[in-house]
């Protein structure tokens, strides 16, 4: 049975991300697949990378949080990272959790030949990202292209995680539930 860590970034347990991690967690749950489900607000996850950390961390020393996270990297075979597009980017908290949790050593590595070495393979991911803005838009104007390019090829390729799906899902706060209900099994199935 597959292993799933998923991750939910966003600071409302009661948002349409929040429902979706939770049908996500249910229906995982359901089919007999292991779940570890962090949400990172209700964590205080602390998203700021200070120099004594970087520091520490280049001479081979991790903070307690930090570990745990990556033990539960280390045993998942597919990775769901759900969370809102604001400015057209991820929230500052997750973006603290790539800087932090995905180190040097942990998720990549520069052999002696100068090469990157992805630590990170074999593992799936999944992106499920939610915006206010029609899908059109962000289409249209490359952002959509751009947010692909910033994590997929940025994060995921760069460690050596395969994408399975990046999502977007656009006008979610103008969208009927009955139209919410409908995306969100189309969501449970593509997985």
């Amino acid at each position: 049975k597959m292993k799933n860590l998923i991750v939910l970034a966003h600071p409302n347990e009661e948002s349409f991300n929040g429902a979706v991690a939770d049908k996500i967690v249910t229906e995982l749950t359901n089919k007999g697949e292991k779940v570890v489900f962090r949400d990172l607000y209700s964590l205080n996850f602390e998203p700021t990378y200070y120099l004594d950390e970087v520091l520490e961390q280049r001479n081979g020393s991790l903070r307690e949080d930090i570990q745990k996270e990556q033990e539960y990297i280390k045993d998942a075979d597919r990775l769901i990272f759900i969370y809102p597009i604001w400015w057209s980017s991820m929230p500052a908290i997750l973006k603290g959790y790539f800087d932090r949790v995905f180190s040097y050593g942990f998720a990549y590595i520069f052999n002696e030949q100068g090469e990157i070495e992805k630590l990170l393979q074999g593992k799936k991911g999944v992106i499920i990202n939610t915006h206010g803005t029609p899908k059109e838009y962000y289409d249209q104007s490359g952002m959509s292209e751009a947010m692909q390019k910033t994590t997929d090829t940025g994060i995921f390729e760069f460690c050596g995680i395969e994408l399975q799906e990046h999502i977007f899902l656009g006008n979610i706060r103008s969208m009927e539930r009955e139209t919410g209900e409908k995306l969100l099994e189309q969501i449970v199935n593509k997985l």
